[in-house]
């Protein structure tokens, strides 16, 4: 297929040399603001690109506020979509995206949530699935990182662009993590602050879940006064527990002080009080597939016309709305946000 990218950021920079390793598909149109030269047709209008009929595919790797739209009219000109996280700035707008999905049944709409994707989190999923460690009792994320003054520079401290602060840009992963173990929450209490950095988003966020079908609760901290990088998931299930600790990420900031992403599993615990694990496994990780992983999803769902497996839209308003409830009752209860 012939790829275009709508946003060369980061991220868009990222996809594409994701999809060049990959081969089999070709960047061909790349949109953004400032002026690219390359093996690629450059335009500084989307429109141009959106209605490039030589165009099959579009990522859209732009602020938030943008994607709505973009994912909206792209989908309409008859392009299958990858949209990087957050899905637009609210449920609303996830909606707006599902009608046009709806409208264009053929087309293929995906999401970036790339942790799902990370070879601890698959292994530890499919661990929990099997169900030899009995049901999962509770859950803590913490997903942390440390910002200095230029971040008021950036897009993401301004809430009318990015609809949120910390949780809608890093907490988001963490977030659609436990609701991928635990299968959703109906149940929120939450304290959203932004009382060091005092922009117009927060800059932390502690939120406890609960999914009262099945009686698991789970912990939720998201921040940007962590003063270093920190990511870590602990899964408790009945026999055994499974914690992540470290995440392989392309600035390699967020691994363990050995530069590894490391999950451990603990099984046969002894009587308590001095319980102690007599089998643990560590699963050691110092490469990250995850990103041709989850693309590989996008482009074998296009090329077989079957379901996107993971990122769905239906997996973005389940998230969107649960954001929602978390920020609604984290202001319920006298914090900003």
């Amino acid at each position: 297929m012939n790829i275009g990218i709508i946003g060369y950021g980061k991220m868009g920079k990222l996809r594409h040399g994701v999809i060049g390793k990959m081969g089999g598909h070709k960047v061909a149109h790349i949109c953004d603001p400032v002026t690219y030269q390359g093996d690629f047709r450059y335009s500084s209008d989307p429109d141009e690109l959106i209605n490039d009929t030589g165009i099959e595919a579009i990522f859209i790797c732009t602020p938030n506020y943008l994607t709505k739209d973009l994912v909206v009219r792209s989908l309409d000109s008859g392009k299958h979509v990858f949209a990087e996280k957050p899905p637009g700035v609210s449920s609303d707008q996830m909606n707006e995206m599902m009608a046009a999905e709806d409208r264009n049944p053929s087309q293929k709409l995906m999401f970036g949530f790339n942790h799902r994707y990370h070879e601890s989190v698959r292994t530890a999923k499919q661990h929990v699935d099997s169900g030899e460690y009995g049901r999962i009792l509770w859950m803590r994320g913490r997903y942390g990182k440390s910002v200095d003054e230029t971040f008021f520079e950036n897009w993401r401290s301004e809430r009318s662009r990015a609809g949120g602060g910390i949780l809608m840009d890093q907490g988001i992963h963490m977030l659609d993590l436990l609701m991928h173990f635990a299968g959703g929450f109906d149940e929120v209490k939450s304290f959203c602050s932004n009382l060091y950095w005092k922009l117009d988003v927060e800059d932390n966020v502690f939120a406890l879940l609960k999914n009262s079908e099945n009686n698991i609760v789970a912990s939720l901290h998201s921040t940007m006064t962590q003063w270093r990088h920190l990511f870590a998931l602990e899964i408790f299930l009945e026999r055994g527990y499974m914690v992540i600790n470290g995440l392989i990420t392309s600035s390699m900031s967020y691994t363990t002080p050995s530069g590894e992403e490391v999950l451990t599993i603990a099984t046969n615990r002894t009587p308590p009080p001095q319980a102690m694990h007599a089998s643990e496994q560590r699963f050691v990780y110092s490469d990250d597939s995850s990103w041709e992983t989850e693309i590989n999803d996008f482009f074998k769902a296009i090329e077989n016309s079957t379901p996107i497996p993971s990122g769905t839209s239906r997996d973005g308003l389940k998230l969107m709305k649960m954001i929602e409830r978390i920020y609604q009752n984290g202001s319920q209860q006298g914090q900003p946000h």
